[in-house]
C-alpha cells in the first residue's frame, strides 16, 4: 500500500512509520517539525537524543529497508501543499497523528489552548477536505483518545467501541437510537478529539470517507524492534509534566531516584498500551478498512487499564523509590472506574503486551542510560486546568 503518515517525526509517528514501512508498504512522512521546536519552547527536550529526520530517514535507508519519502508541511495551515500531495501520491491509507497531543500542555496558558483548536480542528479538516477533493477512495486512520469518554463513574458498565443504543425521550415520545458515545473532555486537548469526531461522522455521511478513528490509552515504553536497529533510529522519550505520559514518567523518575509523583489521591483509572502493540494497531485497522459509505468505525485502542496509585507503587515496589502524593492540577474526579471494551483489536489479532510481560525494566534501562540528559526541575508539572480566584 502507499501510506502517508502525518506527523510522522513524532513519538507515535515515528515508529509507525518504521513499522509500514518494514511491512513492504511505501511510506512517505508528513511533518512541521513543530514538536520538536515545542522541546526549545519548553526547555525539556526529549530523554533519547533524537536525530535531525534526514539523518534518521538515511539511517533507516541503510538497514535494507525500502526508503521513507517526506514531504515538509504545515498540515493545519498548508492546504495546497497537502491536497497537491495527495493528489500526487494517491494514498490507499493515510495516518493522522498530526495534532498537539499532550492534555497539560493545552491547559497552560490561552494561548496554548487556542494552538491546540486552532492546529488540531484545522488540521483534522484539511486532511478530510484533501481526501474529498484529491483521493476520496483512500482510508483515513485517526489517533484519537480514550478521553473522549471522560473519566466519570459509570458504575462498571463496560465503554463500548464508540457507539451506544440509547433511548431519546421528549415530550412524551421515545425512540431508540444508536448514537456516539457521550463525550465528556476533560481538557482542550480531549475537546478537540471529540470535535474531530464530529468532523468524522459529517464526512463519512455526506462523501463516503471510509475512516477509522482509534481512542487510545496512554501510550508507555519508546522502543519498538525497528527503532532498536540503529541508535540513529531511537524513538523520543519525553519525561517532562506537559509531554511525558504518567507511566514513562514513573519509570523515569524511578531511574533517577527521584519521588513518584502522584497527582491527588492517585485513584483515577486510566487505560494504557505499549508503543509496541500502537503500531501492530495501527497495521491492523490499516490492512481492514471499512466499507465505503459506512459509519465511522471506531476502535478503542487499549490493552489494560490500572489506577495511578498503583502504577506508582509497581514502580516503587520495582525500583524502592518512594511515591510522594501532591495536589492534583487537573479539575477530575479524585476516583473513577474503568471498563474498556476492545474486541475489535482482538478480532484482529493483537497479543497485547502487558505490564507483566518485563518491558518495564527496558524503560527504566534507557532512562538510566541518559539520567544526565534529565532536568529534575521540568519533572513536576506546572498547568493548572482552574486559576486560584486571586490569580483570576
Amino acid at each position: 500500500m502507499k501510506i502517508i503518515v502525518l506527523g510522522g517525526d513524532g513519538f507515535c509517528g515515528w515508529p509507525t512509520a518504521l513499522h509500514l514501512s518494514a511491512l513492504g508498504h511505501e511510506v512517505t512522512i508528513v511533518d512541521n517539525f513543530v514538536r520538536r521546536r515545542t522541546d526549545e519552547e519548553l526547555g525539556a527536550g526529549s530523554l533519547t537524543p533524537i536525530r535531525p529526520l534526514g539523518e534518521r530517514l538515511e539511517a533507516w535507508s541503510a538497514t535494507g529497508h525500502p526508503a521513507i519519502g517526506f514531504a515538509e508541511i504545515d498540515v493545519a495551515e498548508d492546504y495546497d501543499a497537502l491536497e497537491a500531495l495527495f493528489r500526487s501520491i494517491r494514498p490507499d491509507t493515510i495516518v493522522h497523528f498530526a495534532e498537539q497531543r499532550a492534555a497539560p500542555y493545552s491547559m497552560k496558558s490561552p494561548r496554548h489552548k487556542r494552538y491546540t483548536v486552532d492546529n488540531n480542528v484545522n488540521a483534522t479538516h484539511a486532511v478530510l477536505c484533501a481526501m474529498v477533493e484529491a483521493c476520496p477512495g483512500a482510508h483515513l486512520v485517526h489517533l484519537g483518545t480514550m478521553g473522549v469518554y471522560g473519566y466519570g463513574k459509570t458504575k462498571g458498565m463496560p465503554i463500548p467501541e464508540g457507539y451506544i443504543d440509547a433511548t431519546l425521550r421528549s415530550g412524551g415520545a421515545t425512540a431508540d437510537a444508536d448514537i456516539l458515545y457521550p463525550v465528556d473532555p476533560g481538557s482542550i486537548y480531549h475537546m478537540t478529539k471529540t470535535l474531530d469526531q464530529l468532523l468524522f461522522l459529517f464526512y463519512a455521511k455526506n462523501d463516503g470517507l471510509a475512516i477509522t478513528d482509534l481512542h487510545q490509552g496512554i501510550v508507555w515504553g519508546t522502543a519498538t524492534p525497528q527503532t532498536l536497529l540503529d541508535e540513529r533510529l531511537v524513538n523520543r522519550f519525553d519525561y517532562d509534566g506537559d509531554y511525558g505520559t504518567v507511566l514513562n514518567r514513573f519509570l523515569c523518575q524511578a531511574a533517577i531516584g527521584h519521588p513518584l509523583t502522584v497527582h491527588g489521591t492517585g485513584g483515577q483509572t486510566r487505560a494504557f498500551i505499549h508503543i509496541r502493540d500502537t503500531v501492530r494497531c495501527i497495521e491492523a485497522a490499516a490492512a481492514t478498512p471499512p466499507e465505503w459509505g459506512s459509519r465511522v468505525r471506531i476502535v478503542n485502542q487499549m490493552t489494560e487499564t490500572h489506577r495511578v496509585r498503583d502504577l506508582a507503587r509497581l514502580v516503587s515496589d520495582l525500583s524502592g523509590v518512594p511515591v510522594e502524593f501532591r495536589d492534583n492540577p487537573r479539575k477530575e474526579a479524585p476516583e473513577n472506574d474503568l471498563v474498556v471494551v476492545n474486541d475489535t483489536l482482538l478480532h484482529l489479532g493483537l497479543r497485547p503486551t502487558r505490564l507483566s510481560d518485563g518491558l518495564l525494566t527496558e524503560v527504566v534501562d534507557v532512562a538510566r542510560r541518559h539520567a544526565d540528559r534529565i532536568d529534575q526541575s521540568r519533572i513536576v508539572s506546572t498547568s493548572r486546568w482552574v486559576r486560584p480566584p486571586e490569580d483570576a
